[in-house]
């Protein structure tokens, strides 16, 4: 009785297949594989020896013929290109012996994988954390390949992607950035391969935003970088981690910041809809104030809400922001509010709020609302408490006496905080930002405020640089 061997001969150059299966080679009785490869392994070959090359989507075929011809006997290789047990020969084999019930001997001989020689050259971008995802959907289909590229990008591993793209296939590479682009920064590190170890090799090291699916092809292998990969000297690297404490220092990053880009992560991987980017920049700022992902279904924003308030930061035209109690204050980032020249204001420790709170037989939360209104009427105004303060500036804005450059309405409770923000919504030209319902709080109002003036690093993903 014969015996089969699986050989994975490397990606294309003779120095890169191993010696166990140069050895296999060149005992061989009989060598079968995709006619492409024997270009690689032909001097090794004995004159002897009988090589079968078959043309591409020939597997089975192969397969079966190297049953027979072991079934007779003979020692038969089997080749595939890099490792026959990535997208390779071997699991078939496996397989086809398990259906004919066969006693044939099998033998798996691993080779360099295509992604490890891509890796090699692009530098050290697979330090950490790794998967490899293939882009045909000819036996997987596309729905599964998609989730896997969804969790791939979630979970922050290294991807190594395989079979990016054919004639017949040429959407479906921009689909996945598309994916990566959604979950990762766009400065994320991506390397790419052409015919590895190869005479026409050709090696690329870009972004994630710069990437040009239009530069790949079926002989190209890319690795899209995680969140701590990056580019020195040409070279793309993914830290294992000796040295992370040093490079965030130079980089300016904290611990904290670092803790909080992947909570973002894991937030924006378990939520259930797509939104547009400064809704899901304030979704995401709530939901890891809260833990609550309620926040998805009560969270309004008006459509560009946040990039509208933002851009009142950017240009100087907001430089205020008024809160109704001063936890809402004491939530917002100092950092944030000095590097842009924000101040905030409450009003409810001024000391004219008492006397004017009584003499008109109202809240001094809504008198702290009037006396801020008289200073700032333009203000960027954010409740996290009291609904009756938010009901005051609504009667200010209908009296012609209030036109706030915003509107953050998370007051909490169970008197009036529906009401209040019920209230607040037909101010068609003013941007809000409302928690609907009974659900609100300081916190929330502060993180809101947070969302808005961080705004510029949603595109990145990137939380967390005031902190």
């Amino acid at each position: 009785m014969g015996k089969i061997i699986v050989a994975g001969i490397g990606p294309g150059s003779q120095e890169d297949i191993t010696p166990a299966v140069l050895e296999a080679v060149r005992e061989a009785d009989v060598i079968v594989g995709y006619k492409y490869y024997f270009q690689f392994i032909e001097m090794y070959v004995k004159a002897d020896c009988e090589c079968i090359d078959t043309g591409m989507k020939k597997e089975r075929e192969r397969a079966e013929q190297a049953f027979l011809l072991a079934e007779q006997g003979k020692t038969v290789v089997v080749i595939s290109s890099g490792d026959a047990g990535i997208y390779g020969m071997t699991p078939l084999i496996y397989e086809m012996a398990r259906e004919r019930q066969s006693d044939i001997e099998i033998v798996s001989l691993p080779g360099i994988s295509a992604f490890q020689k891509a890796a090699s050259l692009l530098g050290a971008p697979i330090g950490h954390d790794m998967c490899i995802i293939s882009l045909s959907d000819l036996m997987t289909p596309w729905e599964v390949i998609e989730r896997r590229i969804k969790a791939a990008a979630v979970g922050d591993f290294v991807t190594a992607v395989y079979n990016p793209k054919s004639h017949g296939r040429y959407w479906q590479l921009y689909r996945l950035q598309e994916l990566f682009l959604k979950y990762r920064s766009a400065d994320t590190a991506v390397g790419y391969v052409r015919q590895a170890g190869r005479e026409e090799q050709t090696v690329k090291v870009t972004t994630l935003s710069q990437f040009d699916p239009e530069d790949v092809d079926m002989f190209t292998v890319i690795i899209i970088g995680n969140s701590q990969s990056y580019v020195a000297d040409g070279k793309m690297i993914t830290p294992r981690g000796y040295f992370r404490g040093e490079r965030r220092e130079k980089r300016g990053e904290r611990i904290g910041q670092n803790i909080m880009i992947e909570s973002f992560r894991t937030i924006l991987g378990e939520l259930k809809g797509d939104y547009a980017l400064d809704h899901q920049w304030a979704l995401l700022h709530a939901i890891h104030t809260t833990a609550d992902f309620d926040m998805e279904n009560i969270l309004y924003t008006d459509p560009g809400a946040v990039e509208t308030i933002f851009n009142k930061v950017k240009d100087g035209t907001l430089k205020t922001i008024v809160t109704d109690v001063t936890m809402v204050t004491s939530g917002i980032r100092k950092g944030a509010l000095s590097r842009l020249g924000v101040e905030t204001k409450c009003y409810l420790n001024d000391s004219s709020v008492t006397e004017l709170a009584s003499a008109n037989n109202i809240t001094r939360t809504q008198a702290g609302i009037r006396l801020a209104v008289e200073e700032h009427p333009d203000a960027l105004f954010a409740f996290g408490n009291a609904p009756t303060a938010l009901m005051e500036l609504c009667d200010l804005i209908r009296k012609g006496k209030a036109h706030p450059a915003g509107i953050i309405a998370a007051p909490v409770g169970f008197v009036h905080v529906r009401e209040s923000k019920h209230m607040v919504k037909p101010f068609k030209d003013i941007p809000k930002i409302i928690v609907e319902g009974r659900k609100g709080g300081s916190n929330l109002a502060a993180t809101l405020c947070n969302a808005i003036m961080t705004f510029d690093d949603a595109a990145q993903l990137k939380p967390g640089r005031d902190l």
